[in-house]
């Protein structure tokens, strides 16, 4: 079983596409960070269950997706990173998201 390591940025992240959600449907943002919860609980038991971000398909990153939102890791040995939240609908900018990695492997 590997151990879930939420990072700090991607709680922000998910705070606020939940925070924009709870704009308009409080009860649909609180649903929202469930079932994101729930989703990344389960790379706990399949932490290569996700696949590959299709703009970076030879990268050790995966996502799961839980819409509205796509959710990226790394899986190293017995821990799952969670890396970055972001909305579907955004384009990933690879930076970002190996900038995120490094910061949480100096951490």
């Amino acid at each position: 079983m590997a151990e879930l390591i939420w990072t700090e940025p991607a709680l922000h992240d998910l705070d606020a596409v939940a925070d924009y959600i709870a704009l308009d449907d409080p009860q649909a943002a609180r649903r929202l960070v469930q079932r994101v919860f729930q989703h990344v609980e389960q790379l706990a038991e399949h932490p290569e269950s996700g696949p590959r971000p299709p703009e970076m398909q030879r990268s050790r990153y995966r996502q799961i997706v839980e819409a509205p939102c796509r959710v990226f890791y790394r899986y190293g040995g017995t821990r799952v990173f969670v890396l970055f939240v972001m909305r579907g609908e955004m384009r990933l900018r690879k930076t970002q998201l190996i900038k995120r990695d490094r910061k949480s492997r100096s951490a």
